[in-house]
């Protein structure tokens, strides 16, 4: 085992450190804002656009019931033209409702892709933001106490009169 410590460069743990900071400073938002856009964007699909078309698939539906009514009317009064009109109001009405249909359905599928697709990734995000909160703030702390040690290592070197290079001073030479 070696009687000193070979120390070349505190400043080099000192500007990593700094760098450290500054990198966990940039990447947590970002990582942060991966999570909150995969979160909003199953809000969206949940609740936002599966509410937006079931209320259409009800006002459709609606619609195609009281053109299916107008139909019945006009064939009851027998007018011949408009059970043409209304008939081509039903036909409207039915292929806008088999449409929102259509989209709910699509939707549904779509929340179980973003489910299937996204779990691994959230998943991989969390131990990511894990990492950079717990282990890094673990390494930071490291160095400063690694600093701190070398500080003090400097002034009892000092003191003895061992230069901060780790070696000690040549003695004078002695002359006869």
């Amino acid at each position: 085992m070696a009687d000193k410590a070979q120390i070349t460069s505190v400043e080099a743990i000192e500007a990593f450190r700094a760098k450290l900071i500054v990198y966990l400073s940039q990447v947590r938002p970002a990582v942060d804002e991966v999570s909150n856009e995969m979160a909003r964007t199953r809000q969206w699909l949940q609740s936002d656009q599966r509410g937006v078309w079931e209320r259409e698939l009800r006002l459709r539906g609606r619609r195609l019931e009281e053109a299916k009514q107008e139909l019945f009317n006009a064939t009851l009064s027998k007018f011949q033209q408009s059970s043409g009109l209304q008939l081509m109001a039903v036909q409207r009405a039915q292929r806008a409702v088999h449409e929102a249909e259509a989209k709910l359905g699509m939707l549904k599928k779509w929340e179980r892709e973003l489910d299937h697709r996204t779990a691994p990734l959230l998943k991989q995000t969390e131990q990511t933001q894990g990492f950079l909160t717990t282990d890094m703030a673990r390494a930071i702390a490291y160095l400063e106490q690694v600093l701190r040690a070398l500080d003090a290592y400097r002034q009892v070197a000092s003191s003895r009169g061992v230069s901060a290079g780790g070696a000690a001073p040549e003695p004078p030479e002695e002359t006869p």
